[in-house]
């Protein structure tokens, strides 16, 4: 195809659906128009993906269909329901739907940590080449403990956020090509398991695990999930089944907004237990009750609230009337 004669014979009517698109008001005529010009630039743009696919021009239709479309439905106003709809359908879809990946990057991390500490709790020297002994005396007795309470709990719940949003946000981010989520996870629970070493050779793995589970289930569930989320971008275009490989990376992307997007507000509360409920005065048995109940509510909302969701069709995908015009065209 012409791309340069296509062009010619039909931006008349693209610039035609732009002016409509840009008046305040039309007339019945005019409605009638809008409608038969939107139907024949929808065209357009699948006849140029086909057969010409100039990036610009796709861009340029693209956004002009674009524009239509909110001139004819009415721009889209975020509202409570949205997202009540949010928390309640497309977010627990999408975990529900990825609770494999999820569960298996769990597992697989907590597996890791497990071994790494039984196999630094029996080769000591180890500790001994990554930290001096007046270094270890400080973590063990003062730094530790002094880590959750050396702020403000307002302050320090903010900064808890935004550091393990920013670990989950790159998880997320580096997910298509795989081995740095591998990396980012590694170190995370690395760091884990040497303290927790350290704490439990000089007899304080009870005041360890008291201070990390609290908030520490939760926390680390949600970088597992956006761990496991990652992942599953990556095998989305390794091997992407039945769908074409940009389809099926695109949808994957998707659905890792949607993922990032509640991880927010997971990532949140599990900030206000590490600031609020860690440090306070409650007797250990009760901070980790805290720990318990929150992670116990967060696997029955993906488990009941997410699987009644994708029984409704949710996939965790953005609505189909979002996404791009795909229009049949004849030869």
């Amino acid at each position: 195809m012409d791309l340069d004669a296509y062009v010619l014979a039909h931006h008349p009517e693209w610039q035609r659906l732009e002016e409509l698109t840009r008046r305040r008001r039309l007339s019945g005529e005019e409605s009638d128009e809008f409608v038969e010009r939107y139907q024949q630039v929808a065209t357009h743009l699948s006849v140029v993906r086909t057969s010409a696919p100039d990036a610009t021009l796709v861009a340029h239709l693209s956004s002009l269909l674009s524009r239509a479309r909110n001139r004819a439905a009415g721009t889209r106003v975020g509202t409570w329901r949205g997202v009540a709809g949010f928390f309640v359908d497309r977010f627990p879809a999408a975990l529900y739907r990825l609770r494999w990946w999820c569960l298996g990057t769990l597992a697989a991390n907590v597996l890791v940590t497990a071994v790494m500490m039984l196999w630094l709790l029996d080769h000591p020297d180890v500790e001994q080449s990554l930290l001096s002994p007046q270094e270890v005396d400080q973590l063990v007795n003062q730094d530790f403990e002094g880590y959750y309470s050396q702020y403000a709990a307002g302050h320090f719940a903010a900064q808890v956020w935004v550091n393990n949003a920013w670990v989950s946000a790159l998880c997320l981010a580096l997910g298509v090509l795989g081995f740095p989520v591998v990396v980012l996870l590694f170190r995370n629970i690395a760091n884990l398991a040497i303290i927790g070493s350290i704490m439990t050779r000089h007899d304080r793995g009870g005041h360890f695990w008291g201070l990390i589970l609290p908030h520490g289930l939760l926390e680390l569930t949600a970088v597992f999930v956006a761990g496991g989320v990652g992942l599953r971008l990556f095998w989305s275009w390794v091997e992407p089944g039945e769908l074409t490989r940009s389809q099926s990376l695109a949808r994957e992307g998707r659905t890792a907004g949607t993922v990032a997007l509640g991880l927010v507000a997971v990532l949140f509360v599990s900030g206000l237990i590490e600031a609020f409920v860690t440090p306070s005065g409650l007797p250990t048995w009760a901070r980790i009750g805290i720990g318990i109940l929150a992670e116990s509510v967060f696997f029955a909302y993906v488990f009941v609230i997410g699987r009644a969701a994708v029984a409704r069709g949710q996939t965790g995908d953005i609505d189909a009337a979002l996404l791009e015009d795909r229009v049949a065209t004849q030869a």
